[in-house]
């Protein structure tokens, strides 16, 4: 799930060695829009932390080597992010880091004839995550099925991410009015440079 579409799967074979070069993760890549497209790549440090100055120094190693492999046809907007509290789960590490946490789901195929699943995570093995559901059943899901796979922001994950220091950049007005679909995180765009233009 970190990466979907054929160009973002050339984008993370491009970028990851350099990623895991200067010690950050690639969580997460996503070409958004149409006319001029963002280039969101969601990436963090091996203890889960991202800041904004992490964001910018990785956008600035990164954007050359884009510029030399030129993977994108066309102007695009370079977007790098840290993965927010109400992270996207895209690795079986994610789910095993969150334990005890709610998640939404969904797949491609349907399972038992439902394809959206919404529970606490219970476990992770060997690609398959485990969830006890809001209905009272439990789902085993393997995660080559998911299309799609986040945290949903409680108290309790605010709570827990900030005794992670993952969450130490905000208070709690950045969590007022939440979009379920948008992760609370850095962000660094190649425009914040003073030399950032548009790819």
């Amino acid at each position: 799930m970190r990466a979907q579409t054929e160009i973002e799967r050339r984008i993370l074979a491009i970028i990851e060695p350099e990623a895991n070069a200067l010690g950050y993760q690639v969580v997460r890549i996503r070409m958004m829009g149409s006319r001029t497209p963002i280039l969101q790549i969601m990436a963090e440090k091996e203890d889960g932390t991202m800041g904004v100055e992490d964001c910018a120094s990785f956008s600035r190693a990164i954007s050359p080597i884009l510029d030399v492999e030129d993977p994108i046809s066309g102007e695009y907007n370079l977007e790098v992010s840290s993965p927010g509290i109400d992270r996207p789960l895209t690795r079986a590490k994610d789910f095993a880091n969150w334990v005890g946490h709610e998640a939404r789901l969904e797949i491609g195929m349907p399972i038992d004839g439902r394809r959206r699943f919404h529970g606490v995570i219970t476990g992770e093995k060997d690609g398959v995550a485990f969830l006890d559901l809001k209905d009272g059943a439990t789902a085993e899901i393997p995660l080559t099925e998911m299309v799609k796979a986040s945290l949903v922001l409680t108290d309790a994950l605010i709570e827990d991410a900030r005794g992670r220091g993952q969450a130490s950049e905000y208070d709690e007005t950045d969590f007022d009015d939440i979009d379920e679909d948008d992760s609370s995180g850095a962000v660094h765009s190649a425009e914040d440079d003073d030399e950032g233009e548009d790819r």
